[in-house]
Order: structure tokens, then C-alpha cells, then sequence
């Protein structure tokens, strides 16, 4: 009798531990957070803080876990992040190269890892594209291709016979520098009345660009320069200042193009001291985490994802209410 109803007990609760694990069983799991390595370049422009803070928004928005790391200009630092990234088996790798070379190693060590990854803002020279998933940025050349067809414009409006330009271009190898050039040539190509007299490198900053125009007032003084054309904004503020101290009237003395947008440059635009901006937007966020969506859900994501931009200029109307910056 003791022995049955042992049997009995034993039985009860074997049931009982049967049934939680059937309970923890059913229990719902805890949902993997997406995270997202994110390299930028660095803080040298308002436009790249601004850029910044779209990623940082957009991730947020999307419930997305960002670790960031500011490379401070270093490419060496990028590297060292994404190898960092990839040790974290982080979801997605995103960044902004630098240069355009020297990333074929780590980018099929994430290759390897199973991790992709996305271009942001520049583009990089590689004879493998399957080593990033895709980009997310301005088309460079068509930015440098409306500079080209601004002056055109500028140059019938103002009955010119003959424009002396100089080019402060942006950081040596990188897309921006490199496509932004290229339209702006093949552009103003087989003009005569266009000559690039120089072409020297402000590195995207305000403190180089003062430096280019110092140079290059000194190479050529006022007169011997009709047009500045400058791969953005902060180098552009940056010749301004310059032009102030020699006594020279920028937007009159000498025609200004910029790239970029930001609100300081469309101040000077809407007081004559810049001709023409060419738009070049840093909100990528929202475009970079919906390809982060895309690839973490399984889909096929497109390879190149270019956003829509337009030209601000002393030929066009100075007062439409989209004409902010940023």
C-alpha cells in the first residue's frame, strides 16, 4: 500500500516538473535589439555634426542600438572601429570612408564575420563591390556638374568674356573631392571663356580654407581671380574671411560657389556675399536605418541610394521658404 502510494507521488510530480518546462517553453523570447556600428570620419563641419546627429536620431527612432565611434579624421581609427564592431558581432557596420582606398582587408574580415556593411556619405575604390551591401549618399559628380552649369549661367548674365577660376577642393582621395571635381570640369569643358588657374586642398576645413585663400591671393592677387569654386561650405566661410581682410567684396569682386548648405552660407547667399550654393544634404539617417530594416528583416536592399538635392543661387529666388539650410 506505502508502495503504491509512493508510485503515486513520484508520478505527481514528475507531471509537475513536465509541465513547467512545457510553461518556460511557451514563454516568449526577449527580442534581439539591433545594433549598429557607426564610423564617422569626424566633427570638422557643421554639415558633418549635423550628419551625425541624423544617425543618431534615425537609430533612435527605430529603436536601434548605435555605438559610435568619431574617427577624427584618422583612417587607421576606422579601422581599428570596425575591426572593434566586427568583435562585437554588432548587426550592421555603417561608415563614412575617409579616403576612398585601403579598406579591402577589414571590409572581408566583415565579410567573413557575416556582418554587412554600409556606406554613408563616401564612396571607396575597391575591385570587389560585394565587399560593402551598399551607399547611401549625394551623387558628387552631378553636384559638381551644377556647379559647372551655374557659372555658365552667371557667366552669360554677366556678359563675361574670359573667367579666371581657382578650386579649393575638399580632403585629397576622397569621393566628395574627387567627383565634385570631375562634374565642375567636364562641365565648364571646351568653354573658352573658363580657365582653372589652381587647384589646392582645404581638407574640408574652415581654418584650411582660410589658408587656400590667403595662397592663393597671394599667387595671383584680386584681379587675377574671377571665380572661387569651393568643395564646401566651411572652407567657402573660411575664404570669406579672408577676402573681408583684403578689402575684397566676395559675390562681387569674385564669384563664389559653394556645396553644402549650410545656414551660415545661405545667410551670406541671401546678402550677395555667395553666388551659388549647391545643395548637398547630410540628413541620411532616415535612408541609411530603413537599408538596416531591410537587411536585418531579410530583404535585398538596393546599392546605391542617392537623395534629392537642388542649387540655391543669385539667379533664382532668394526668398522660397525652403532656402533654410541646416
Amino acid at each position: 500500500m506505502r508502495r503504491g502510494i509512493g508510485l503515486l507521488l513520484i508520478a505527481a510530480l514528475l507531471l509537475a516538473v513536465s509541465g513547467c518546462g512545457t510553461d518556460r517553453e511557451a514563454e516568449p523570447a526577449v527580442p534581439h535589439a539591433v545594433v549598429v556600428g557607426f564610423s564617422q570620419l569626424g566633427a570638422e563641419s557643421s554639415w558633418r555634426i549635423a550628419n551625425t546627429e541624423s544617425m543618431v536620431n534615425a537609430a533612435a527612432s527605430y529603436g536601434y542600438v548605435l555605438m559610435m565611434e568619431n574617427a577624427n579624421q584618422k583612417q587607421e581609427l576606422q579601422i581599428k572601429s570596425i575591426r572593434s564592431f566586427i568583435a562585437s558581432r554588432v548587426d550592421v557596420i555603417v561608415f563614412s570612408p575617409i579616403v576612398e582606398t585601403g579598406w579591402d582587408n577589414v571590409l572581408r574580415e566583415a565579410q567573413q564575420a557575416g556582418i554587412p556593411v554600409i556606406l554613408m556619405d563616401r564612396m571607396i575604390e575597391t575591385s570587389d563591390d560585394s565587399l560593402y551591401t551598399a551607399y547611401v549618399g549625394a551623387d558628387f559628380y552631378a553636384e559638381g556638374v551644377r556647379a559647372g552649369e551655374y557659372l555658365i549661367r552667371k557667366a552669360d548674365a554677366l556678359g563675361a568674356e574670359h573667367m579666371n577660376i581657382v578650386e579649393i577642393s575638399g580632403t585629397i582621395d576622397s569621393t566628395p573631392m574627387r567627383d565634385r571635381q570631375r562634374g565642375f570640369m567636364d562641365a565648364i569643358a571646351g568653354d573658352p571663356r573658363f580657365t582653372v588657374i589652381d587647384s589646392i586642398s582645404g581638407d574640408f576645413l574652415r581654418s584650411k580654407g582660410e589658408e587656400c585663400m590667403t595662397t592663393l591671393l597671394d599667387r595671383y592677387g584680386a584681379d587675377g581671380i574671377d571665380v572661387v569654386y569651393s568643395h564646401n561650405d566651411s572652407m567657402t566661410l573660411g575664404a570669406l574671411d579672408v577676402m573681408d581682410r583684403a578689402g575684397i567684396r566676395p559675390g562681387q569682386d569674385i564669384v563664389v560657389i559653394t556645396v553644402d548648405g549650410e545656414k551660415e552660407a545661405v545667410a551670406e547667399l541671401k546678402k550677395g556675399r555667395i553666388n551659388c550654393i549647391v545643395q548637398c544634404t547630410p540628413a541620411l539617417g532616415g535612408s541609411v536605418m530603413a537599408l538596416v530594416q531591410g537587411l536585418t528583416d531579410g530583404r535585398i536592399v538596393p546599392k546605391i541610394s542617392h537623395p534629392v538635392e537642388g542649387t540655391y543661387s543669385d539667379l533664382d529666388d532668394l526668398d522660397d521658404p525652403e532656402m533654410e539650410g541646416f
